[in-house]
């Protein structure tokens, strides 16, 4: 069974450093949809975190809110609050900006791959999704 088109014939040889660049644009292109994954996780954590920004600073400073660390809720002031929910945002700033360069350093490279693959198997191989 051929899967080319009627009438074309594959005469281009895979060798095993080929399929070794087969291999790691794969590997590559399941890293970029778990970062990409991983990337909308955080962005929406950061964007909760803004929301909650607004809503505490509405509410007044002597007042005890209830503030998730880990597993358990604390009370803590709201002054302290604001404060905690500042270095949060800013851990996940550090984060977003961290995943962003390696998907940056992940697309070069798939890059660079797609243009040898396609340089040497031409029409006989599909890299696109």
């Amino acid at each position: 069974m051929e899967l080319l088109p009627q009438g074309k014939k594959n005469n281009t040889q895979v060798t095993f450093d080929d399929q070794q660049l087969i291999n790691e644009f794969s590997k590559l292109i399941m890293r970029k949809d778990t970062l990409e994954q991983e990337l909308a996780k955080q962005r929406q954590e950061k964007e909760y975190l803004d929301d909650v920004s607004l809503e505490i600073e509405l509410i007044d400073e002597e007042e005890l809110v209830q503030y998730k660390v880990g597993d358990i809720f604390l009370f803590l002031k709201q002054e302290k609050v604001v404060e905690q929910l500042e270095k949060d945002v800013q851990i996940i700033d550090d984060k977003i900006e961290s995943l962003e360069t390696q998907e940056v350093d992940l697309d070069t490279r798939i890059s660079e791959l797609k243009t040898s693959l396609y340089a040497k198997f031409g029409d006989n191989i599909n890299l696109e999704r």
